[in-house]
């Protein structure tokens, strides 16, 4: 068998050694990626321009649910690569297919935001879904170990495939938008029934190191929307010092996101199936609140601008309640274990406070930035401490 996959320019996907040291991200991985920023830039944008037309609860719900078609279908093909990557022209291959069912989804994201319309977003997350099961099916030919897991993942995915591909043509609107959230329980099941028959061999620092990235290249559209606001400032010549804050204190904001959200060693958070799932599923509102960000910042702008219909309150909170989600959602997943007990009452205090500020009527965003710049110190101060009790 080995010496036939050979002849075809093939790798056996075994399962792969989670103590091999400096597993790192591959330049397909990496990829991979940014495919999934274009999807992620069009539902950011999409919510910017719905929360400043004043269509705020159908902004943040087509958000939130086109959203879970991103990180679901990411994260899935994240988990898989971290225990069977082959790197070899069959793998690549059938991860180019999910990267063009990312800009199929990108393409329809406006249309399932703007009028609910998901025909296209659903075609393109079946195309990403598909090919995450021809990667099962070999996973289980290869693997006889690990078979039992990878057939009930093809199973599994495949029958939700047909579910949601039936929802969009069988069903009528209302019925399409109750059975969403039915669809959504059963996606987050499947892992959970096919791990259960035998634990995938992903690799601790690789996954935490994936999901590092990810936020990254979240945090990549806070910086233009910040970016945005200079822009204007310097093209419009009005709303000068008002941009220019925003724009400082966007970057303050997203350096702080960054420096909460890499304040501690992520490792201890993925010892066991039990915390992996954990970190994996919570990871949903961290990356979904740092994707708004960037909305938020943009908001703001048209608020400032005078291009925009909501109140200046609706306008703040559009930038504060996401600030206020990742600080809250990082010390949850990430840093609550490793923090003393003031360290933490003062963490989440400071997310309240950031989401609060969005009730000011003027220099919301600065009263932010300096909440976040707040936890980073107690983020420090409090590690400083805990090294020299250490030492």
């Amino acid at each position: 068998m080995t010496d036939v996959l050979a002849r075809m320019g093939l790798i056996r996907m075994s399962a792969r050694d989670t103590g091999t040291p400096h597993r790192v991200s591959t330049p397909l991985e990496l990829l991979f990626d940014l495919v999934f920023v274009v999807a992620v830039s069009q539902a950011s944008q999409n919510l910017h321009h719905l929360i400043s037309d004043d269509h705020v609860g159908q902004g943040v719900l087509s958000y939130l649910m086109v959203f879970f078609a991103i990180w679901w279908a990411w994260m899935n093909f994240t988990w898989f690569a971290s225990a069977f990557d082959t790197d070899d022209w069959l793998y690549r291959v059938l991860t180019v297919v999910q990267m063009g069912g990312v800009l199929v989804l990108a393409a329809g994201v406006h249309d399932a935001m703007i009028s609910f319309d998901y025909v296209v977003v659903t075609w393109g997350y079946v195309i990403m879904r598909l090919a995450m099961v021809a990667q099962w099916l070999r996973a289980a030919a290869s693997d006889p170990a690990l078979r039992r897991t990878a057939l009930r993942m093809a199973v599994g995915v495949s029958i939700m495939q047909v579910l949601w591909i039936a929802r969009i043509y069988l069903l009528d609107d209302t019925a399409q938008f109750w059975t969403f959230f039915v669809l959504v329980a059963l996606e987050l099941l499947v892992p959970v029934w096919g791990e259960a028959a035998g634990r995938t061999p992903w690799h601790p620092h690789h996954i935490a190191e994936r999901y590092g990235l990810f936020t990254l290249l979240l945090l990549g559209e806070s910086l233009l929307a910040s970016a945005n606001a200079i822009f204007d400032a310097l093209g419009e010549g009005e709303h000068v010092p008002e941009l220019l804050t925003l724009a400082i204190s966007g970057i303050v904001v997203t350096a702080g996101i960054w420096w909460v959200y890499f304040a501690r060693e992520q490792l201890d958070r993925l010892e066991g199936r039990r915390s992996a799932f954990r970190f994996g599923y919570l990871h949903y509102g961290i990356f979904a609140a740092v994707g708004a960000v960037s909305a938020g910042v943009e908001v703001e702008i048209d608020e400032i601008t005078g291009h925009t219909s909501v109140s200046p309150v609706i306008a703040g909170l559009a930038l504060t309640l996401p600030i206020a989600i990742v600080v809250a959602g990082s010390w949850l997943v990430l840093l609550r274990a490793s923090l003393s007990r003031w360290a933490s009452f003062a963490v989440l205090a400071g997310a309240v406070l950031i989401a609060l500020s969005g009730l000011l009527p003027t220099a919301e965003y600065v009263v932010a930035a300096a909440l976040i710049a707040g936890v980073v110190v107690v983020l420090e101060v409090d590690g400083a401490a805990r090294a020299d009790r250490s030492g």
